[in-house]
């Protein structure tokens, strides 16, 4: 009998071979895009309706009208009231989850199997004919405006709209999901009922279903309760590629604050636009991400938190979309050393573009971080309906997750420096401090990012 030596770590073999399931499609008569996935393992059913219209497709002079009119779909529908609606949802021992991202709006429904089909019913009625009564309207209206003032004494949120708004100015990008206040207040019931008209049709659409039944059933469910869906004759024009517009990629300003007096840290973004989810780098920036920013033993983490104690924490991320999405490293520090974590901060992110490249050791444990818990991404019916509606709404193929371990394996240190080099510049990032402006100023001056943008709360 071999011996076992304890006091080393076992080797890592090589990763194992994942199968995704099969991905089966179908169009329905008027249009709408069904991607089904026979899952067996218990016995739940999620359905996933992705709609590729989002917050990018809020005009100019209603910022927050997608994800206003996406607060409403669970509110009361088919002539049902909100509180009718989420006793049939209990009945059918479902959850329910709407989101409003940049470029799309998704609702998300699991339930058990044997109430599929009028749960997946229900979600029907819910897209299709949602009640947008004008009591209902009032009440979202307020619970967002409350949130929206809340929300600016809640730093991280503050940087994260001032970042949005500095790096993309006008773009459709440049706002977030819960819009202006201003905005919030004029839009009228009469705006929400035509946006849905126009954002919720079938053609564009993708219906993914995933779950304890056969093809030819979770098809079935979803034929019956989405294949009466149309087009309304009045829909007006939502413009579902507004993301894809050429963002700026020359900010006006490198350096912005938000002054919060008395403030006793400094909540910190350094970023720009960068590259879209389509890039055939993707893969490359991932790997390169984690050993910039995206995990704990990363260089700006073990840099900031664990050698200088400036922060609890730090990370970095590429929000790949369908148009332009931006590099952003996030962190909160304390005010004394505001100008020195930014600092430190730039010279990781410049270090790593060629004067001190990642090593092998450093690629190796990015690869397995991001490899080796991989299939766990698509134990439940939910992560796998959720993972193919990102498919579609990205144009992925139906092979992207059974591709994507041998494709981050395969990415070489060479390549890893020649995206830093090509996807990170400092000479083009926003540095954006939300703290108190009296005490940060001088420190910044050393910084050489020219004269602070000082933008509102």
């Amino acid at each position: 009998m071999s011996r076992v030596d304890r006091t080393k770590l076992p080797k890592p073999g090589p990763s194992g071979l994942f199968r995704f399931p099969t991905i089966h499609r179908a169009v329905l008569p008027n249009g709408l895009q069904v991607r089904a996935i026979s899952h067996r393992n218990v016995p739940v059913v999620c359905a996933v309706l992705m709609v590729p219209v989002g917050t990018a497709a809020d005009p100019a002079e209603r910022y927050g009208l997608a994800a206003f009119t996406a607060d409403l779909l669970d509110e009361g529908s088919g002539g049902r009231s909100a509180l009718e609606i989420s006793d049939a949802i209990a009945r059918f021992g479902a959850d329910l989850d709407v989101d409003c991202g940049p470029d799309s709006t998704t609702l998300a429904l699991t339930t058990l199997t044997r109430f599929m089909q009028p749960a997946v019913d229900l979600m029907a009625e819910m897209a299709i004919a949602p009640n947008l009564a004008d009591a209902d309207i009032e009440r979202v209206r307020k619970l967002r405006l409350e949130r929206s003032r809340q929300l600016r004494d809640h730093a991280p949120a503050v940087a994260e709209r001032a970042l949005m708004r500095v790096l993309y100015r006008d773009h459709p990008y440049g706002h977030l999901g819960l819009g202006h206040e201003a905005a919030l207040e004029a839009t009228t019931a009469n705006e929400l009922r035509a946006f849905h008209r126009g954002a919720f049709v079938p053609r564009g659409a993708t219906l993914v279903i995933a779950g304890d039944a056969s093809i030819d059933e979770l098809t079935d469910v979803v034929a019956k309760a989405f294949g009466d869906w149309q087009t309304p004759s009045d829909a007006p024009d939502v413009d579902r590629d507004a993301g894809l517009k050429p963002p700026p990629l020359v900010p006006q300003q490198r350096l912005a604050v938000v002054a919060r007096q008395g403030a006793a840290q400094s909540e910190v973004r350094i970023g720009h636009v960068c590259a879209s989810r389509d890039t055939p780098d993707y893969h490359a920036l991932v790997l390169l991400n984690m050993i910039l920013g995206g995990q704990f033993v990363s260089r700006v983490n073990l840099n900031l938190r664990q050698d200088k104690g400036y922060t609890y924490g730090v990370r970095t991320g590429f929000d790949l979309r369908r148009g332009l999405g931006p590099f952003a490293l996030q962190t909160s520090v304390q005010t004394e050393v505001t100008a020195d974590a930014i600092r430190e901060a730039l010279r990781e992110i410049e270090e790593i573009r060629g004067a001190r490249p990642a090593t092998a050791d450093e690629l190796a444990l990015a690869r397995a971080s991001v490899t080796r818990g991989y299939p766990r991404g698509f134990e439940t019916a939910q992560q796998v309906a959720r993972s193919v509606a990102q498919l579609a709404l990205h144009r992925l193929p139906d092979t992207y997750f059974e591709e994507f371990v041998p494709r981050v394996e395969a990415v070489t240190l060479r390549e890893i420096t020649r995206v830093a080099s090509e996807y990170l510049d400092p000479a083009r990032m926003v540095t954006l401090a939300v703290g108190d402006h009296e005490r940060i100023a001088p420190a910044l001056q050393s910084l050489n990012l020219g004269e602070p943008f000082v933008l509102g709360a």
